[in-house]
């Protein structure tokens, strides 16, 4: 089979994706997202009265132990197959990589197993986000002048 019948066989069985609806359907679901976190800040300072900003950080922590929870369970791949960026994008995704990487490599112990794996795929986000950080907070130093 010459190159150019080989990719036209590609071309044609490549499922072909349609970008407008999985980007408006995450658009979506990371809005509801904000909607539940949002909920659960004001659902925090109003029933155990604890300012705001305490209030986001028990949020986040439920967050956090929700997308645990159901990775464990095993349903947030099928949540993210079908919701895409929406739930990966925020801290939800985070939760997920890591618990994602300790469950996989739980049978070679506590240490070179999860302690050596857990992030894995969470460490490059935290690095890009540290390395930005402190890119981000040197160029607001020297533009707002100190």
């Amino acid at each position: 089979m010459d190159k150019n019948k080989y990719q036209m066989l590609v071309q044609k069985y490549t499922p072909k994706e349609n970008r407008l609806y999985h980007g408006l359907l995450a658009f979506l679901i990371g809005g509801l997202m904000g909607v539940l976190g949002q909920f659960l800040i004001s659902f925090y300072s109003f029933y155990f009265s604890i300012p705001t900003k305490d209030a986001s950080v028990f949020m986040i922590i439920t967050l956090v132990f929700l997308g645990c929870f159901l990775t464990g369970l095993g349903f947030f791949d099928k949540m993210v197959s079908f919701a895409r960026c929406g739930l990966i994008i925020p801290i939800t995704g985070f939760a997920h990589s890591m618990m994602s990487a300790a469950l996989e490599y739980r049978k070679e112990g506590l240490v070179t197993g999860i302690g050596a794996n857990i992030f894995k795929l969470a460490g490059t986000v935290i690095m890009f986000g540290v390395v930005s950080a402190y890119f981000f907070g040197l160029l607001r130093y020297f533009v707002m002048g100190g």
